[in-house]
């Protein structure tokens, strides 16, 4: 096999690794957000944590939302400073 093929196969190796990255990376965000709401207390800590970067006026919505939901109040503390923050970033 000649040094092109394999520079061929190489790159089209990594292009095909960077897609199917792509593809399990938007999965993965869209777990996140169905976690918010799981009965699973490590899940919406995770979530939280995911939202922490995301921050859209979705995020907003969905934190506020969140927090009339959530049992536990250091969940909901912790929402209620993520809000805060993301709020602050979008006025």
């Amino acid at each position: 096999m000649s040094t092109f093929n394999r520079s061929r196969f190489a790159a089209l190796g990594f292009i095909g690794g960077f897609a199917a990255g792509l593809v399990l990376w938007s999965r993965e965000q869209h777990a996140r957000k169905r976690d918010l709401f799981s009965t699973r207390p490590m899940r919406r800590y995770a979530a939280l944590s995911y939202l922490r970067g995301q921050r859209t006026p979705e995020t907003a919505s969905l934190l506020q939302d969140y927090i009339r939901w959530e049992q536990r109040a250091d969940f909901r503390r912790r929402a209620r400073r993520l809000l805060d923050r993301v709020e602050r970033q979008l006025a």
